[in-house]
């Protein structure tokens, strides 16, 4: 009896033991376990989230822009001319470091070009292919073609070169104003000449201005420099290639690093599409680029001016001198004006300015927003060209007036 009393307690017990673990687990608030790699999802969590992951996919934008990406190589007349001046220039050892020897003088270069047409227009740097007796263009497919020059720009730093074939891949410009700064990019190059050649990154900045045109340009103050800046690793080799859009569209050439050793050490800059496709379009049709002027000599409205004015913000581009007779001048804009948008479009500092001027031609009409004592005016001004005039220039002209 005694026996089944201590059985009677022990069931007694593990019946209120399951009861009691039943109520907890049934009444508790439930723990929610989530992996680690699961939390992007749960963060990220869109109505489609197939858009939300299509950002880092590469493969599409990569497939389309390599095969329009080619290689140009570079001849010299001899190691001892143009060879021995092309590589003793100090926008070539910017671009591709101080050569370690110059007991002999490298004889070939190379570098990257772009197709934009169908029956073989390429788009490079005027650095690629400057001082050389003879270029050479290699595809994608490694079919190889002898190029010729068609017009180039020392103000860009961009050229235009041709091959004489048909049905070929090429790649369109976007709209560079549309970019945005912390959008994903891929540079698409020959860098050390491995061809084909595709990095990524994104872009940290636009309209910048690292001044090396301008200073090589030496006898000219008409050098544009509006860079869009990408940390997509760029190398010697890499100059007029692609920087394209996860779209496969061109935003811009790629042109030149930031470094100390003359390999990529973080920075690279690119011409604007917006700025190359007016560039290539002047080449094709006159041989020269039609470049505009407004007749100013400008700064970046910096603090001191800001405050000299009473300006609420420090943007804009301040006029020193508006010179008599020129397009500004005879608008009716006056020295110590302050622009701040060309077509309502606004314009923060002079390299956007720049920019912006350089994608229209002498002769055509705009509209210029600016602050006179703190009050915002607009005018309708005629572009002119660099000789003050509205005539659309020749090659010849464009030389000549370089060679002075």
């Amino acid at each position: 009896m005694k026996i089944k009393n201590n059985i009677l307690v022990l069931l007694s017990a593990f019946a209120g033991a399951f009861l009691a673990l039943f109520s907890y687990a049934y009444f508790s608030p439930q723990a929610e376990f989530t992996p680690l790699e699961s939390n992007p999802v749960r963060i990220v969590k869109t109505a489609n989230y197939a858009n939300a992951i299509e950002p880092f996919n590469f493969t599409s934008a990569s497939s389309i822009a390599t095969p329009a990406v080619v290689h140009v190589k570079t001849t010299y007349s001899s190691s001892t001319s143009s060879a021995q001046e092309f590589y003793g220039d100090d926008l070539f050892e910017y671009f591709f470091g101080h050569p370690k020897q110059h007991a002999m003088r490298p004889a070939q270069a190379s570098g990257s070009g772009i197709l934009i047409s169908e029956d073989g227009y390429i788009v490079t740097n005027n650095h690629v292919v400057q001082n050389s007796s003879a270029i050479e263009v290699t595809l994608s497919n490694n079919q190889i073609y002898e190029a010729k020059l068609v017009g180039s720009d020392k103000d860009t730093d961009l050229a235009l070169i041709k091959i004489d074939t048909k049905n070929l891949p090429f790649l369109i410009f976007a709209n560079s104003d549309e970019v945005l700064v912390g959008e994903w990019v891929l540079a698409v190059g020959n860098p050390f000449n491995l061809a084909s050649t595709v990095t990524a990154g994104i872009v940290s900045a636009k309209g910048r201005n690292i001044n090396i045109l301008e200073n090589l340009q030496g006898k000219s103050n008409t050098a544009i420099e509006s860079f869009i800046q990408t940390d997509a690793a760029i190398n010697p080799g890499n100059s007029g290639g692609a920087l394209v859009n996860l779209s496969g569209e061109v935003i811009g050439i790629n042109t030149a690093i930031a470094t100390p050793t003359g390999t990529y050490a973080g920075y690279a800059f690119a011409v604007p599409s917006n700025i190359a496709s007016k560039v290539v379009t002047d080449l094709k049709e006159y041989g020269a680029v039609q470049r505009a002027f407004i007749g100013v000599n400008i700064i970046s409205v910096d603090h001191l001016i800001a405050e000299s004015l009473n300006l609420e913000e420090t943007k804009g581009v301040y006029l020193q001198n508006v010179m008599k007779g020129g397009a500004a001048d005879l608008a009716g804009l006056q020295n110590e004006d302050v622009i701040l948008g060309i077509n309502d479009l606004k314009v923060n500092d002079v390299a956007a300015l720049q920019e912006k001027i350089a994608g229209f031609r002498p002769g055509n009409v705009i509209k210029v927003s600016f602050l006179r004592k703190n009050v915002l005016q607009s005018a309708t001004l005629t572009l002119k060209n660099r000789f003050n005039n509205q005539e659309l220039l020749t090659a010849d002209v464009e030389i000549l007036n370089y060679n002075k």
